[in-house]
């Protein structure tokens, strides 16, 4: 077996996502995570390793076998550990976080399912780069090696997959009279803002990879991934981080909020551009979510070094346009990529604030459990770098179906009929490119 890096004698990959889409699609390596990050696509696929967090157990593999415990602490820190328990011998982790994964944190854990999956990570066998440099694989026998290089040939050959139509506007979870609820109580002075959502079911299976490549070619995501792990198969096209930490212990954090439609045509872009711009609705949202970003930075960085850059400036994602800033700081010597991970998860612009409040508001008016909605795909490195990418803008699917999700930033001056607009905007991310499986 290889486990050296192959160049495939591919000059250039001109469509990289109709490559990973091909490789997820072709249903020969396993469960996977494919991520997409500036400059790089990675598919990590077979799992010789993995990590499973429910709420009352844990679950290390490696190598074929599986030892289950019961744990105690906070799951930030079960989960650091138990990676560092395992050989990787220079391999990378890839997998999911649940939105659950906060409950911990912010004393919410009387809301769970006992069932409830937190955290999913696998240590690939195989991983596939595509960037300037080419093609890299590792992992892999020279037989899959072939195999991948003929599934990413013929991929830059195909055409786009056709979508199958999606009603968006249906919402039998009251999200109206929800967000109405929510208004009445940041009115009462119970919390400044929470992020309410709402869960479209489709009424037919999905095709994820084929999803995954036509809805790229139509977003441009901060991030993007493609995975099948853990019973879950999901992809989507990210706004912003939650949290990285690189190799230098810097910290980055990129608060979204604020957002109007985008791709109706220029004039009518510039001007509802001009609109977010002004709205002091969507500045006050923006401006506490970054104050809150700031303060949880601090409180995890050396003293000093934390910093707000490109701050307010409109960043276009697919339907639509954000306000987005970032904030950046240096990992304090006690501290680990995880611990920052958990103070900065879940995004606040996905929860609410304060913090804690405005996720005891999610678990309380949210209707549906969120699971990996507005949690975070997650990549390690063996020297502890750290990479969460916050899932919006995405499809699920399951055994039990599929679906799409989409929340609005609630704040006193919320009115119902615009945030269920709001919702349907960031749908149009990724409803009018779900494939149905054949």
């Amino acid at each position: 077996m290889s486990t050296t890096d192959e160049r495939l004698r591919v000059e250039y990959v001109t469509d990289p996502a109709a490559a990973m889409s091909r490789l997820a699609g072709a249903d020969r390596f396993g469960e996977y995570v494919m991520y997409e990050r500036p400059g790089e696509w990675v598919f990590a696929a077979d799992p010789i390793g993995g990590i499973e967090l429910d709420v009352e157990e844990l679950r290390v593999s490696w190598d074929g076998r599986t030892t289950a415990t019961p744990w105690t602490g906070r799951p930030a820190g079960v989960v650091d550990r138990a990676l560092a328990g395992l050989p990787l011998d220079g391999r990378n982790a890839y997998g999911w976080i649940g939105f659950e994964f906060c409950a911990w944190a912010y004393a919410a854990t009387a809301h769970l399912d006992p069932r409830t999956t937190l955290v999913q990570l696998m240590v690939p066998r195989i991983e596939v780069r595509i960037g300037e440099y080419g093609i890299r694989v590792s992992g892999a026998t020279p037989a899959e090696t072939g195999d991948i290089h003929d599934l990413i040939t013929e991929s830059q050959e195909s055409e786009l997959p056709q979508p199958h139509p999606t009603d968006i506007r249906l919402d039998p979870t009251g999200y109206t009279g929800r967000v109405a609820e929510a208004v009445r109580e940041i009115q009462a002075d119970k919390y400044q803002k929470v992020i309410l959502s709402r869960k479209v079911d489709l009424p037919f299976v999905a095709d994820v990879p084929a999803t995954y490549r036509l809805g790229r070619a139509h977003n441009t995501p901060a991030r993007s991934f493609l995975l099948r792990l853990g019973g879950l198969e999901a992809a989507g096209f990210s706004p912003e981080l939650v949290a990285s930490v690189d190799d230098n212990r810097t910290v980055t954090t990129e608060p979204v909020a604020g957002t109007r439609a985008f791709g109706r045509g220029a004039e009518i872009d510039a001007a509802a551009r001009a609109d977010l711009l002004a709205d002091p609705k969507e500045i006050v949202e923006h401006a506490i979510s970054v104050q809150t970003s700031f303060a949880e930075m601090t409180s995890v960085a050396d003293r000093g070094t934390v910093a707000v850059t490109d701050f307010m400036a409109v960043r276009e994602r697919g339907s639509v346009q954000h306000i987005s800033s970032t904030v950046c700081g240096t990992l304090a010597a006690d501290r680990t990529s995880w611990d920052a991970l958990e103070v900065l998860f879940p995004s606040v612009t996905a929860s609410g604030i304060p913090k804690a409040e405005g996720i005891d508001s999610v678990f309380r008016l949210d209707h549906d459990a969120r699971g990996l909605y507005s949690g975070a795909v997650v990549t390690v490195s063996p020297t502890g770098a750290l990479e969460a990418t916050l899932v919006l803008r995405a499809i699920y699917q399951t055994t039990e179906g599929a679906w799409l999700r989409a929340g609005a930033g609630i704040v006193a001056q919320s009115r119902p009929e615009r945030e269920f607009e709001e919702t349907c905007e960031k749908l149009g991310s990724i409803a009018p490119y779900v494939v149905q499986a054949r």
